[in-house]
């Protein structure tokens, strides 16, 4: 088997077979195939596409590029949850206490990011204490006594994607349906779930802009899942505007909190309702979505999801005590309004660009070098279409250093008003489970 012949089949427009894609990926995984042959491979699968089979071959041959994780000694159904990101994006911090609570195994890996704000991990670790630097064995008995542990990513888990990722980016071919799919779902399958609730964003702040582009890509990663053996669904959900009020390490943390205490922005409440239900049905935890939605909003009701919070952080080292009273997260030093220049209603957020002036703060990380001030962020007042007057503020600048005239312009930039009322942006598109 030679790469060239390969890589001229795909160009026009044949279908691969499992033993070709697996001879791909293995031969770039261990170096016998080089950049230039990959580069051309990935830019024929960009204009040629793949077949559902050829997506499902290559996201397996991913997987087994290395590390996999046995997750079978928990007890249970083990559902996990992925997001194709966007700014403010909190669902993981309240989805995992509140799914946990009604029995359903959570057994997160997570990592640290690059971006707005940091990772999973970058967040939790804002609670003084909290670590994910624990065994397997560790992991897997806290999940089973509590239903919930977060662990840091395996240095090993899908190195091809890692590999093929990194080329995608400087060959122009990182916007691919069949590569995007096949890069998430090899590493949610590596992962060890047994099923897979997605939250594909859609909007100016997510990876897709347009929602035909965001259900495609749903589509296209759905049918991986359930290709090769998890029940997999996704939700496409909004991201013209960031999700809820807070962006920032510690300020996520607490906004967390206020959604687990029945307090929460009402967007994040709604968002984690949904992807929460979805996760207790497929785990078998509840006969109907309605059922799951119940169980939800009872352990909200009635105290059993914060308290489970408080559980997960202290089993991890971390201080519970935050839960009760969020004052002792990271606080910055300078909480600075900023005030509408005139009266009219939000039209505009630009989430993106909000995300990015949180990152000028040091809420994210430019590059993997970059550290975190944990307490920096923003908090928003106004939302799209909200009514605001002359000098009221639409966000607060949570910021280190006085400096901040770069942030507010940025600020001032993506926040836009109009004189006519605009409805707020649908939140959920839909639900595509096949």
């Amino acid at each position: 088997m030679r790469m060239v012949d390969l890589i001229e089949k795909k160009r026009d427009g044949q279908e691969l077979t499992a033993e070709e894609i697996n001879f791909i990926i293995q031969g770039y995984t261990k170096g016998s195939i080089p950049d230039y042959q990959m580069s051309a491979f990935t830019m024929a699968i960009f204009f040629k596409g793949m077949t559902e089979s050829e997506r499902a071959e290559l996201t397996m041959a991913m997987v087994q590029s290395g590390d996999q994780i046995d997750l079978s000694g928990i007890e249970g159904v083990k559902v996990d949850k992925h997001s194709t990101g966007g700014v403010g994006d909190t669902t993981t911090l309240v989805l995992g206490p509140l799914v946990a609570s009604v029995g359903v195994p959570v057994a997160k890996m997570s990592g640290r990011g690059l971006g707005h704000t940091g990772g999973t991990i970058d967040k939790l670790e804002a609670v003084e204490g909290f670590h994910v630097e624990i065994s397997n064995d560790e992991f897997l008995n806290l999940v089973n006594k509590n239903k919930i542990a977060v662990i840091g990513q395996s240095g090993n888990l899908t190195p091809a994607d890692k590999k093929l990722y990194s080329l995608r980016d400087v060959t122009a071919t990182v916007d691919s349906i069949p590569l995007i799919a096949s890069s998430i779902m090899s590493k949610k399958i590596a992962a060890g779930a047994d099923a897979i609730v997605l939250d594909v964003k859609t909007g100016a702040g997510a990876f897709m802009k347009t929602l035909d582009d965001s259900k495609e890509l749903a589509k296209a990663m759905v049918r991986i899942g359930n290709n090769v053996g998890r029940k997999t669904m996704a939700v496409i959900s909004d991201m013209s505007q960031p999700l809820g009020y807070a962006i920032g390490n510690a300020l996520e943390v607490k906004e967390a909190i206020d959604t687990l205490k029945g307090e929460g922005p009402k967007d994040l409440a709604e968002l984690s309702l949904t992807l929460g239900s979805h996760m207790v049905y497929l785990a078998g935890k509840a006969e109907s979505l309605s059922e799951a939605r119940r169980m939800l909003e009872n352990a909200i009701a009635d105290g059993s999801a914060l308290e489970k919070m408080k559980v997960f952080l202290s089993s991890q080292g971390g201080d519970g005590s935050v839960v009760d009273d969020p004052s002792k997260l990271p606080q910055a030093t300078f909480i600075t309004p900023l005030e509408a220049k005139e009266s009219g209603y939000v039209s505009e957020i630009i989430a993106d660009e909000v995300g990015t002036a949180a990152m000028l703060l040091g809420a994210g990380r430019a590059t993997k070098e970059s550290e975190i001030d944990l307490a920096v962020g923003l908090v928003l007042k106004k939302k799209i279409g909200d009514k605001v007057e002359k000098g009221e503020p639409l966000a607060e600048i949570h910021s280190n250093s006085e400096n901040i005239a770069e942030v507010t312009d940025k600020l001032y930039a993506s926040i836009k008003l109009s004189n006519e009322k605009v409805d707020a942006p649908t939140l959920i598109y839909g639900e595509i489970t096949e």
